[in-house]
């Protein structure tokens, strides 16, 4: 491994271990000792220790681990590394913060009044744990993972699958905690997405790419075959120049914005991107109508 590969490997779990850190940190400080909810895997085992007083940390490792195997199964073990890396690492700052609560060292942010700025503070902070999650390419694992199987076996949206399993979960939390801490959750949630945009510098639900470098015909074939995307390969030709060449474009999601700036750099460093917003897109792989 070279230098700057390793530079790059180092840098990328340094961002993914800070975001579950403050994401775990997020969960104990205000979710659990306010009885608010979260959504996913995570929220299972909220739920869970509301219901049964197991650890979050201990529930959420375990009922990820059957979704690491399918995963893998599925997806192959590239695309579940840094899964697993953030999955296994949420699990032990979750044990770590409430190991600092339970020995007095840190006192949780509870209120019995003003829950507006519990969610506030709690949206704010999740998001922000979860955006430098996002932004390494890893993920927390649970639904993340079903949500991309189903994505690539039946062309299911993944916001749209995340969506519904975040309502399905938050709904059976009824059955432990009363409507108006679910409420105050959905606040939570709403600002937690918005700040997970900001930190990933993009407001929108994916970006579109127009490249030209050396070699398009191969870089297209990089990202159909390392991210799955579709490519189009356009005639173009320089104003200035006259020279006629291919231009390269490709929508993906704001998860993938990093790694495929990562490819095109790799395969040409001296290559000029445009990265453009895209308020909606529908088609597969995206939002189908």
């Amino acid at each position: 491994m070279t230098r700057q590969k390793l530079w790059a490997s180092v840098r990328t779990w340094s961002i993914l271990l800070l975001g579950t850190a403050i994401y775990g940190f997020g969960i104990v400080y205000f979710i659990v000792p306010n009885r608010l909810m979260e959504g996913g895997v995570t929220g299972v085992g909220i739920l869970l220790l509301y219901a049964t007083g197991l650890p979050a940390s201990l529930t959420t490792l375990i009922l990820n681990l059957p979704l690491f195997w399918l995963g893998w199964r599925k997806l192959g073990f590239r695309a579940m590394v840094y899964t697993f890396g953030g999955t296994v690492s949420l699990s032990v700052f979750l044990w770590l913060w409430q190991a600092m609560v339970d020995h007095g060292w840190l006192t949780p942010f509870t209120t019995q009044q003003d829950f507006i700025l519990v969610v506030l503070y709690a949206g704010v902070t999740l998001g922000a744990g979860l955006g430098l999650v996002f932004y390494s390419g890893g993920t927390t694992g649970g639904v993340d993972i079903i949500a991309r199987i189903a994505n690539r076996r039946g062309g299911i949206s993944m916001g749209q699958f995340i969506l519904l399993m975040d309502v399905i979960i938050l709904g059976t939390s009824l059955i432990f905690i009363p409507k108006e801490k679910v409420l105050y959750t959905l606040v939570s949630v709403f600002i937690s997405a918005r700040v997970i945009d900001f930190v990933q510098e993009g407001a929108y639900a994916a970006k579109a790419f127009t490249i030209l470098c050396r070699e398009p015909e191969k870089l297209a074939k990089q990202i159909t075959s390392e991210l799955e995307r579709g490519v189009t390969l356009m005639n173009a030709v320089g104003a200035y120049s006259g020279e006629a060449r291919m231009a390269v474009y490709c929508v993906v999601s704001r998860f993938e914005v990093r790694k495929l700036k990562s490819l095109v750099r790799q395969h040409d460093r001296q290559a000029f991107i445009v990265i453009a917003d895209v308020h909606d897109v529908l088609g597969e792989g995206f939002r189908e109508e």
